[in-house]
């Protein structure tokens, strides 16, 4: 199937589209329950995190060290390997300066940032969740440009599985915090929304310049995975359920593990490339 780089472009966004609006599916319990555990919140994250940590491996890293060496002139080749290492640390350090400068502030380990007495406490975890939520549209954004739609399928499908999750863990510690119902909703519903930009970003850059593909699936990887170390894993170890937390870790990661390499070869065959 060949289809034209507008075409990849709105497939992959609307993917991403799709998987950001689970977020506010998850956020649905907000109207039926007044407060959720620690511990169910704990493995919750958990699971988000397996899934995001196996998403950034197997359909990610591994695609993005499969790729053919980078041409560089003409008696000069760049290797895949030195490629990915270069997009995983960009990726991370991208995410590290935005956390560093921009105003957030997390439940369990509080304020971060360069903070402003004019920012609501609402706004700091509205741009705490979108820090957190941008590489996840990105990757839904190079796996399609990447021109496997098997593959795209699979990100989005892993990012709006460990959306729903996630968007329970947001609104209901907005919940416990004194929000509104409709309120606690509205902010995790538009945390996914960020999703898309990242998509756009990601899908335009791969299917229009095919030299940021190998560098564009690292670089949503090494971001992705800060997310995890830096973000989840602490807000999840700051009690007593770090054990649970590990295997809600341990089975979001093989879920996704059986997704990609299970689910992702049957949805390829079917369909086929789309570039």
């Amino acid at each position: 199937m060949v289809l034209a780089t507008w075409q990849i472009i709105l497939i992959g966004t609307g993917a991403s589209l799709f998987a950001g609006l689970a977020t506010a599916f998850g956020a649905i319990p907000v109207f039926f329950k007044k407060d959720i555990s620690d511990k169910t919140l704990d493995l919750l994250l958990g699971f988000a995190a397996g899934v995001m940590l196996a998403a950034s491996a197997f359909s990610l890293l591994v695609p993005a060290l499969n790729l053919d060496p980078l041409p560089i002139g003409s008696k000069f080749e760049l290797d895949s390997i030195w490629i990915v290492v270069i997009g995983v640390v960009v990726g991370a350090v991208f995410i590290d300066i935005i956390d560093k400068w921009a105003p957030h502030e997390h439940f369990v380990s509080g304020p971060e940032g360069k903070m402003s007495k004019r920012l609501a406490a609402t706004w700091l975890f509205v741009i705490a969740i979108t820090i957190h939520n941008f590489p996840e549209g990105l990757a839904v954004g190079v796996s399609y440009g990447s021109g496997n739609v098997g593959e795209g399928t699979v990100v989005a499908i892993a990012i709006g599985l460990q959306n729903i999750p996630e968007g329970t863990a947001v609104a209901m510690p907005l919940l416990r915090e004194g929000y509104s119902k409709k309120k606690a909703f509205m902010i995790a519903a538009a945390s996914g929304l960020v999703e898309p930009l990242g998509a756009v970003i990601g899908v335009t850059a791969v299917s229009t310049v095919q030299f940021f593909l190998g560098f564009g699936m690292a670089f949503a990887a090494g971001a992705m995975i800060f997310v995890v170390v830096d973000e989840i894993i602490p807000e999840t170890h700051g009690k007593e359920y770090s054990r649970l937390v590990t295997f809600g870790v341990i089975i979001g990661f093989v879920i996704m593990m059986f997704l990609d390499n299970f689910i992702e070869p049957i949805l390829s065959n079917l369909i086929g490339p789309i570039t």
